[in-house]
């Protein structure tokens, strides 16, 4: 098993003569009448993650719960309480503004037509997290980071066409991560092989998979087995995606750095005492977190 280790980290750099957006803009999609705390952790993740510009766009009551909870997150609102097919259209056009786009955090099951016509026809790099993942199979993603714990990569793999056996061998609890992650790769490998699709697969140990490469994060603690720790988690991916990093790569830096942040508030709260919106809220939380990037 490959662990990532910090000299792993690819983390842009600046120009000093930079202007705003050089360093990239992300589009978060989500939000419904249940769901507004999981799409805001994952816009202010995104820009924890260097990148320059976050616009979210949310169902209009969602989105002006955001605007009250954070001044750095640009809120497009939609007239709706939850996202339908009709809104599929203009959100493409939308779209063209950003470098990336991250889709499914608090979107609700209600919007299931919606995510999956958006990831079908959308061009931009993609991070698909939440009921987004729950909305597809893997023959409607390319270019593509998808975020599933354990649950959400059975409805994945159901979605995408995958045989009740293999399905079953890929989630038996008697097998580790490593020969489950080797499966996931070799279902990427023989059934999508010209997809550009990588999976970080969350757990106690986190597994990165293409269909070329694997790689596991041990970084993180039971702390994080909450609420809103998946959110900032895409929202990492989203804001280095953003930069141009790659899909790997993205996934790999953001696994490693939200589980070094979950690490260095355990230590600091001395116990699991800590939330999700601890995570990218302490500016002494994020600056204390350089120590992966050194």
């Amino acid at each position: 098993m490959r662990y990532i280790s910090r000299k792993e980290l690819v983390i842009p750099k600046r120009a000093k003569d930079a202007i705003k957006g050089d360093s990239g803009k992300v589009l978060v999609i989500g939000g419904s009448g249940d769901y507004v705390g999981a799409l805001a952790l994952a816009g202010i993740a995104a820009l924890r993650a260097g990148v320059d510009w976050v616009t979210v766009a949310a169902p209009e009551k969602v989105g002006w719960a955001i605007n009250a909870l954070s001044p750095d997150l640009v809120v497009k609102k939609f007239g709706c309480r939850d996202f339908t097919e009709k809104f599929s259209a203009p959100l493409l056009q939308f779209e063209k503004n950003f470098d990336a786009v991250l889709i499914g955090n608090g979107l609700g099951l209600k919007a299931k037509g919606f995510a999956n016509n958006y990831i079908k026809n959308s061009i931009k790099p993609l991070v698909i997290d939440a009921d987004g993942i729950k909305a597809v199979g893997l023959q409607d993603c390319n270019n593509s980071i998808l975020t599933p714990h354990h649950g959400e990569l059975r409805v994945l793999l159901e979605n995408s066409g995958i045989s009740k056996e293999t399905i079953s061998s890929v989630s038996d609890k008697r097998i580790g991560i490593q020969k489950r992650a080797e499966k996931i790769g070799g279902i990427l490998k023989k059934k999508f092989p010209s997809s550009k699709i990588v999976i970080l697969l969350k757990g106690p140990i986190d597994a990165i998979i293409s269909k070329n490469d694997i790689a596991y994060n041990k970084t993180g603690n039971p702390g994080m087995a909450k609420a809103g720790t998946g959110d900032v988690l895409a929202g990492l991916c989203a804001g280095f995606l953003g930069q141009g990093l790659s899909l790997f790569q993205s996934a790999v830096n953001a696994a490693y750095i939200n589980g070094a942040l979950g690490d260095l508030l355990l230590k600091k709260k001395k116990g699991y005492w800590f939330i999700a919106s601890d995570l990218v809220k302490d500016r002494e939380h994020i600056c204390s977190s350089t120590y992966v990037l050194q």
